[in-house]
């Protein structure tokens, strides 16, 4: 039987609170980047809007009510031979820090920018690089 080959589609985003990103770790059960930490997101529904996606996601994952203020970059990559992620990560605002994590996630942080460096994976820190997300006038 041959494997099909599949896409997911996934939002993220760099929610920015008093010039820190908030930032969650997924539990360490997790089978796909257990124990790493990432920004907050995930797969679309067929038929979801880009931004109602990510807005369901974040409150889903982190409880925030958000404003998504524009796309910084889009990425792609293989997790396996025949599965391909694109992920659209999209700049954020919060006016509150509150953050009431799901059963996805282990833990949070309000980062900032030194502290990303440090916990996020070295693919993410390239993309941040490469679109200039850590230049962001809103990070402090």
């Amino acid at each position: 039987m041959k494997s099909s080959n599949k896409i997911v589609v996934a939002v993220k985003g760099v929610i920015v609170y008093e010039g820190r990103v908030l930032i969650v770790q997924r539990t360490k059960e997790d089978k796909i980047g257990g124990g790493t930490w990432e920004c907050v997101g995930g797969k679309i529904e067929f038929g979801e809007d880009l931004e109602s996606a990510l807005l369901r996601e974040i409150k889903e994952e982190v409880g925030l009510s958000v404003t998504v203020e524009k796309l910084l970059y889009a990425t792609t990559f293989k997790t396996d031979p025949t599965r391909q992620v694109v992920i659209l990560t999209y700049l954020c605002s919060s006016d509150s820090s509150n953050a009431i994590l799901s059963k996805e996630h282990s833990s949070f942080k309000w980062a900032t920018k030194e502290q990303l460096r440090l916990l996020l994976s070295p693919e993410i820190i390239t993309d941040f690089e490469k679109n200039n997300v850590f230049s962001i006038e809103v990070l402090n």
